[in-house]
């Protein structure tokens, strides 16, 4: 279930609820990918750009910019490809859940 932008730690908990989203939606379209056994022309972008997500979501503050760009790599790599589109989908919602990058 996605939360709020402005929910930040669970009571007890030391993890804001948004990291652990982009975490939880950044594994599952790592796994999907993995099974899809269809090869693709950016098949490689796709898979750097999530591993990058990966990095940034292990952050206790995700860099917003770095993550937006992420995930319009992960978005180009694979947004034509069909089977992967739940997934890519959930991932958009979890960076969302950070809100905009602020404008420099």
């Amino acid at each position: 279930m996605l939360r709020g932008v402005d929910q930040r730690c669970v009571p007890g908990s030391q993890v804001d609820p948004r990291v652990a989203e982009l975490r939880s939606a950044v594994a599952r379209l790592r796994r999907q990918l993995a099974a899809h056994r269809a090869e693709f022309m950016d098949r490689s972008i796709a898979e750097e750009a999530l591993a990058t997500l990966a990095g940034l979501a292990a952050a206790e503050r995700p860099d917003i910019p770095m993550l937006r760009r992420s995930l319009l790599l992960v978005a180009g790599a694979i947004g034509s490809v069909s089977a992967l589109g739940d997934g890519l989908r959930q991932l958009r919602d979890a960076v969302d859940l950070f809100g905009t990058s602020p404008r420099s």
